[in-house]
């Protein structure tokens, strides 16, 4: 089993049809396997994404560490451990380095991300901007730097190119060890700060990037709904985040940072060919949850828009048919029982998604009829094929209500929750959102 998670990416890839950014090694890897149209993730946030991925439980958006889980589980990397495999965590798996460090077979891996005075992000704590120009320009209130950085460095100088290093060995050590494993890589970027060795940088022509058309809050959205603040957390942002030169610097300096995570891949799966292990090797490889890249003059994730829950998911070997782009609706929290599928394993008892297996293997079968996310200050949201619906909650009332109707409105421009046209739609939303999980799901996939 290879792991791989990428932090913040949202479907801005070349296999999900945005010609304009270069993923070559994931594009590669989407045409041997099957990729999921479709994936969306249960809280808008990389902490409780991963706690539900890695625990196969729907986690609370205020849930970071597993400690404070109430629901009993088994731990993905301990499923595998307690089977026989060998389970290696290397970069940002867990939120946490050392949540969860008993599950694995080793102690967790990471190149930095160390919690310092000042958090994580403070300039320079982690070694995160490589160009001593960077640190003319520190954020007063947070002392983080800038949020994007080009620096005329190798790979290696990044964490990212650290991890693809130590994985490509680990791979080396673990294909000589007789035993099956579980190798788990998180590839910090492009989450913030947006920074990538140079080369990457000059992969894009600044004057060819288009950006958003709808950089305008949807029509009729109540003030529940905000973006995120994330960005503002570094210097160079403040004044600048509705203009149209921060727009395109932006981008391209996350398309950059995509391109560079794309490349650190792909050493990986080089190594995987190389070592003759691809055959016999599931890949599975997914984002966290999605990024808002100037849409509504959204920056980031933390919301419930489609921008932010839409995720990648990849799948490729053994039990995985290849070039197959799947349409079905399908949710992170999945990933658990899917790979104990593939690999042969039971499943436990606790698990709260639905394996892909029988889906790859019978495309044309019923199939989930919606999926479901939460986010903070009471907001739940359920999408199905055609609709996006998101109500917040307070003191057990509705206090607020979103639906975007993405047949006619695909970059959810206007809410059309109070239309009258639209309130049988509004009706089916709420019950399929008082039913829950359990009734989205045909009976022969649960």
């Amino acid at each position: 089993m290879l792991f791989l998670v990428v932090d913040d990416l949202r479907t801005q890839l070349g296999c999900y049809g945005h010609k304009e950014t270069l993923s070559p090694n994931l594009d590669r890897l989407a045409g041997r396997g099957t990729l999921f149209e479709r994936a969306y993730c249960q809280v808008p946030v990389c902490g409780p994404s991963r706690l539900t991925v890695l625990t196969g439980v729907r986690v609370s958006p205020y849930v970071w560490d597993s400690k404070k889980m109430k629901a009993p589980f088994v731990s993905l990397p301990a499923w595998f451990k307690s089977h026989g495999y060998r389970c290696v965590s290397l970069g940002k798996v867990f939120h946490h380095k050392m949540d969860r460090a008993g599950d694995w077979s080793e102690p967790p891996w990471r190149s930095a991300h160390i919690y310092g005075k000042g958090g994580w992000a403070k300039y320079n704590t982690n070694g995160l901007w490589q160009d001593p120009e960077s640190g003319r320009f520190i954020n007063p209130r947070t002392g983080r730097g800038p949020y994007f950085e080009h620096a005329d460095v190798p790979d290696e100088a990044y964490q990212d190119g650290k991890l693809a290093k130590r994985a490509v060995a680990e791979l080396e050590r673990l294909a000589r060890g007789g035993k099956p494993f579980f190798l788990a890589c998180g590839f910090w970027r492009p989450h913030l700060p947006l920074n990538a060795p140079e080369k990457y940088w000059k992969l894009y022509d600044s004057k060819k990037i288009r950006i958003a058309d709808n950089r305008f809050r949807p029509k009729g959205a109540p003030p529940r709904l905000k973006g995120s603040r994330e960005i503002d957390s570094y210097a160079l942002v403040k004044g600048r985040k509705k203009s149209i030169p921060f727009h395109v610097q932006a981008r391209h300096a996350y398309y950059a940072c995509v391109s560079y995570v794309d490349a650190q891949v792909g050493k990986v799966l080089d190594a995987l060919r190389r070592l003759g292990l691809e055959k016999d090797t599931v890949v599975v490889l997914w984002g966290d949850h999605g990024w808002h890249l100037g849409e509504h003059n959204f920056w980031g994730k933390h919301n419930t828009l489609e921008n932010a829950l839409h995720a990648p998911l990849l799948l490729a070997g053994p039990g995985v048919p290849g070039g197959v782009r799947s349409k079905a609706l399908v949710e992170l929290v999945d990933i658990y029982p899917t790979l104990c599928d593939l690999a042969g394993l039971p499943l436990p008892g606790h698990l709260e998604g639905t394996s892909l297996v029988p889906h790859l293997r019978g495309p044309g079968r019923p199939w989930k009829e919606a999926v479901f996310a939460k986010w903070t200050g009471g907001a739940r949201a359920v999408g199905t094929k055609r609709f996006l619906y998101t109500e917040w909650i307070r003191k057990g009332k509705r206090v607020a209500e979103m639906l975007y109707d993405h047949e006619l409105d695909p970059e959810e421009n206007v809410n059309v929750a109070g239309r009258p046209e639209y309130a049988k739609v509004v009706k089916r939303m709420r019950s399929l959102l008082a039913a829950g999980w359990k009734g989205a799901v045909p009976a022969k996939g649960r």
